[in-house]
């Protein structure tokens, strides 16, 4: 009797261990996020018999999470957050707050919760997500053999038609000037902040090659995102060491393989490929990107639906920035 109750046990744990594991395997990979007005990103690693989770919501970098844990088929990961707040007496102090995720299978997609504690202390905000499993990138493409159409000057050098503010409940800090367009989002002296919106264009596009010619001045920030959803950054960055944030990079993502900016205020040349989620970078004619698959969307992607074409879109509320000579081919 005790042998077979002994077998019993052990088979019951071989089964909860293989329905764990399933439940593993299953989260394990990479994840785009359907959420309310935007898009983010999910990946789930299991390493060494640890669970762990990195994690983009909205805007901003891929960052991992403060904890990662499956419970039956639930996964819940967290993300704590510093509130400076000053106290009655007027002392300072910093608050933690922790941001939970939780997500459950539904199909071959994730149905999803968070919860953002509200920062007074009282109340609790709450979005409801999707997430899908992005599919394995195929190999690298050869990009010998790619076919070009004809090219397309996105900027006319007289006006802003062929854009649009992605927001028009936004202030455009965009104008065309002396054949270049200019972002300038002045802020008053008065003190009142006002929210100036992205510039797309009309037209979508799927696979493609974009050159064009940038100028930041000191200190500035702009962003140059593809397909609305893959933000090369522009910044004034030189003599940096290398990093994701930096010029020409792929935002949090891709880090140039050499330095090649100029010195802020002079004018900069980008050649960017897209070619079946691969990207190419060449800036001021080094190549600092080469053909490397890109995982997912960057912070502040218009969507989440990666298999569907999008704009061209500037980043239009972060610096001054000037940018001519934008020429698109698309790639049939």
């Amino acid at each position: 009797m005790q042998v077979r109750l002994l077998i019993l046990f052990c088979f019951a744990l071989c089964t909860v261990s293989s329905s764990a594991q399933d439940t593993i395997d299953f989260y394990e990979g990479h994840w785009t996020l359907h959420l309310p007005g935007g898009a983010g990103w999910l990946e789930v690693v299991h390493n060494e018999g640890l669970v762990d989770a990195s994690l983009l919501w909205y805007g901003g970098s891929v960052v991992p999470v403060a904890s990662a844990n499956i419970t039956g088929n639930v996964l819940t990961l967290t993300r704590t957050q510093t509130v400076n707040r000053e106290m009655q007496d007027g002392s300072q102090r910093d608050l933690v707050f922790t941001n939970t995720f939780m997500l459950k299978p539904s199909g071959d997609r994730l149905m999803g919760m968070a919860h953002f504690p509200s920062h007074s202390g009282v109340g609790t905000n709450t979005i409801e997500f999707e997430a899908e499993r992005i599919p394995e990138l195929p190999a690298p493409p050869d990009l010998s053999r790619a076919t070009y159409g004809n090219p397309v000057e996105l900027f006319n050098g007289q006006d802003l038609g062929g854009w649009s503010l992605i927001n028009d409940q936004q202030m455009n800090g965009f104008r065309a000037e002396d054949g270049m367009l200019v972002n300038d989002p002045v802020q008053p002296e008065n003190g009142e902040h006002i929210s100036y919106g992205n510039l797309r264009t009309d037209a979508t596009f799927e696979d493609f090659r974009l050159t064009l010619n940038v100028n930041i001045p000191e200190g500035s920030n702009s962003g140059v995102y593809l397909r609305g959803r893959y933000e090369i950054q522009v910044a004034d960055t030189y003599g940096r060491e290398l990093d994701s944030h930096h010029m020409g990079a792929l935002y949090s993502r891709i880090k140039p393989l050499v330095n090649a900016e100029k010195p802020a205020g002079e004018w900069q040349s980008l050649d960017i490929t897209l070619y079946q989620r691969h990207l190419t970078v060449i800036l001021n004619g080094t190549l600092i990107i080469d053909n490397h698959p890109v995982l997912g969307v960057t912070g502040g992607a218009m969507s989440a639906d990666e298999a569907s074409p999008g704009p061209i879109y500037l980043q239009g509320d972060h610096g001054r920035s000037l940018y001519r000579n934008l020429v698109l081919t698309p790639i049939l």
